[in-house]
């Protein structure tokens, strides 16, 4: 085209990618697809092209894009506020493209001059550098086939065993030096088949949104609508998610829609007002965090929350969001004293402005992408967390069961000599354990601050401590609920995790280790491929106790159920080092039981006391049972027995 086709463009152009129908969503705290809106866009304007700029700031006198185009200048570029109360800035800029680092420079109306990141930048400078960059997400995704089948995958009726990773610290190029990642090509290429080999059927990534500060491990975001820089591109991030799913493999991103840091650059008062925060610090600050709560009552701070989640489903094709945080989220008393909160309009302490914000976001996600799943990560007996929003719940597909982690790691703490005035602890959560569609959660946190490893947490010497590993693992893989374990605890990590480090791969030149990371990939596979441990995970009827009264010996045995009879297995768990030979065992359940699965089998360092031959049982009342089953049971053992075809 000849140069004198079209007009000399200004520096900024009036131009607009909102709709009338948009601002009303925006502002009704419903729009789901904000990031198609506002953040940095290229287009072709007048047949010049450029990046059009959007950005919500509602008490701002003055918005200019200031970038390595005009030399950071805070009035070259200035943006137009729109018409209609909105507080959206916006315009088109002319030859800026791909590339180009951006903040926005905001002067308040009491005159404060601020520099803030674009909110919806989709990608970032690396800390300790705060700029934005503008970059598309244009990508050719080859993962059609995980598409089309995820529905089943992803399924409350299907195995749900999760790897929770910080890709920071799986592995490192050099332990050493934490200022050097492998990038997400790198970590996909062995952390791709290493999950597909252990048996996990998802991955769930601790936050991988920019944040400024690695020891937040995440958790403290600034870049909401950004994969971290640490490790590449978004298009590099696209890939490996595509890895996975070429592989068979789930991927769940850790979320936090609960709170965020007060860094200059983030969306602490963004506009030189309480922009995305509650203005009442007893509302908006987060005492255990040092960090600031969003307005969950404010819409347009609702549909920025809302459109976010999407973002990640719709773009990166992520399978399920674990929310963080969610009792703190709907408890404004959570971690205050009296006087230091206050009661909601009915008088209680519930934040009615979270939950329904909460409860629409699922509702939405739902729809929109009913073959996906939320968890929760909520840590009270608050009513329905994972129940639909019809009857009252938040509509969550799952939710963490603490309790059922607390009481767990709390017994196999004690020493087994003294677990038998304690049983209570394990069988307390058959009290509640469908009242939720629960996840069972080993995470992160149970590995940090003092709290010490898996594997030291355990009583006893070496042999001891791996055994009662193993029982405790198949304890929890043989319990109702959908399973998490976090990264290191597969091969039982002698060390805290370290974010700074990574996992201590030498181990697995030792026998224990060896042991117990092959246990996990059976057990892994044993969940996957026994119906009865998953297709009823979540229903009172694919559970039954078989026996709660040994206290003595600290015996537990129960029932997994599936569809048919021949689903059916036995689970007994001996929480003792003390071996039985012959132990009798009452049951209703008559039959041929074969051995499926041995925690104490030799090839995961175990003693070897076995059942090899199918075991039938006899018509033989015993303690209030029909039949009985004589049984060699291993010292600090979980045995597994499957019901034979008659």
């Amino acid at each position: 085209m000849t140069g004198d086709t079209y007009r000399q463009l200004q520096p900024v152009e009036p131009f607009s990618l909102f709709s009338a129908k948009d601002i009303q969503l925006f502002q009704e705290g419903t729009h789901s697809r904000l990031y198609e809106k506002f953040g940095a866009h290229f287009l072709e304007y007048e047949g010049v092209k450029g990046t059009y700029f959007a950005v919500w700031a509602p008490n701002a006198a003055y918005v200019a894009v200031m970038g390595d185009f005009n030399g950071w200048s805070h009035y070259t570029h200035t943006l137009f506020p729109r018409w209609d109360n909105s507080g959206i800035w916006e315009g088109f800029i002319p030859k800026v493209g791909a590339g180009c680092l951006y903040k926005y420079f905001i002067r308040s109306h009491t005159g404060e001059e601020l520099q803030k990141g674009d909110p919806f930048a989709h990608y970032w400078e690396l800390r300790p550098k705060t700029a934005s960059i503008a970059h598309g997400l244009q990508h050719q995704w080859k993962d059609k086939k995980w598409m089309e089948r995820r529905a089943q995958h992803n399924s409350l009726q299907s195995p749900f065993s999760v790897y929770e990773v910080h890709l920071g610290s799986w592995r490192r190029p050099d332990p050493s030096n934490h200022e050097v990642f492998y990038s997400y090509t790198e970590i996909a290429t062995m952390l791709v088949p290493y999950v597909k080999e252990m048996g996990f059927t998802h991955v769930e990534l601790m936050p991988v949104m920019e944040h400024p500060f690695d020891g937040s491990w995440g958790y403290q975001g600034t870049g909401f609508y950004a994969p971290t820089s640490r490790y590449g591109t978004p298009q590099d991030f696209m890939r490996m998610i595509e890895a996975f799913h070429q592989e068979g493999i789930g991927v769940i991103l850790d979320w936090v829609p609960s709170h965020f840091p007060y860094d200059a650059h983030g969306l602490f008062r963004f506009d030189g007002s309480h922009t995305y925060e509650y203005a009442d610090m007893r509302k908006g600050y987060h005492p255990d965090w040092n960090s600031y709560i969003f307005n969950y009552g404010r819409n347009e701070v609702r549909s920025f929350l809302l459109s976010n989640a999407l973002f990640w489903l719709d773009k990166f094709h992520i399978d399920g969001l674990r929310v963080d945080a969610v009792a703190s989220m709907i408890h404004l008393n959570y971690s205050r004293e009296v006087g230091q909160w206050e009661p909601n309009e009915q008088g209680g302490h519930e934040n009615l402005e979270a939950i329904s914000f909460l409860k629409h976001l699922n509702e939405t996600i739902y729809q929109q992408f009913p073959d996906v799943q939320t968890i929760a990560e909520e840590s009270t007996s608050f009513y329905g967390v994972s129940r639909p929003t019809f009857m009252g719940g938040l509509g969550f597909g799952m939710k963490w069961m603490m309790g059922w982690m607390n009481d767990t790691l709390a017994y196999f703490k004690r020493d087994p000599l003294h677990r038998k005035w304690h049983q209570n602890q394990l069988t307390f959560s058959s009290v509640y354990m469908f009242s939720e569609n629960f996840m069972l959660p080993l995470s992160h946190d149970e590995v940090v601050h003092g709290k010490s490893p898996m594997i030291y947490k355990m009583p006893g010497d070496e042999w001891q401590k791996f055994a009662n590993l193993r029982l405790m693992y198949g304890y929890m893989f043989t319990h109702p609920g959908t399973k998490l374990l976090f990264m290191g605890a597969e091969f039982a990590q002698t060390q805290e995790w370290n974010f700074k480090s990574e996992l201590e791969w030498h181990l697995l030149k030792f026998a224990p280790h060896q042991g117990i990371q092959q246990f996990v990939k059976d057990i892994n596979k044993l969940y996957r491929t026994e119906p009865a441990l998953y297709i009823k995970q979540f229903e009172q009827d694919g559970f039954e106790w078989v026996s709660t009264a040994d206290h003595d010996n600290s015996i537990l045995a129960y029932l997994r159920k599936g569809t048919k009879r021949e689903d059916t297995l036995l689970v007994v768990l001996n929480m003792t080092p003390v071996a039985h030979e012959h132990y009798l065992l009452g049951t209703n359940t008559a039959g041929t039981w074969k051995e499926l699965f041995n925690s104490d089998d030799p090839v995961y360092y175990g003693s070897g006391v076995l059942n090899t031959s199918p075991l039938t049982t006899q018509k033989q009342p015993y303690n209030g049972k029909e039949y009985t089953l004589l049984l060699r049971l291993p010292p600090l053992g979980a045995l597994i027995m499957k019901l034979q075809k008659q």
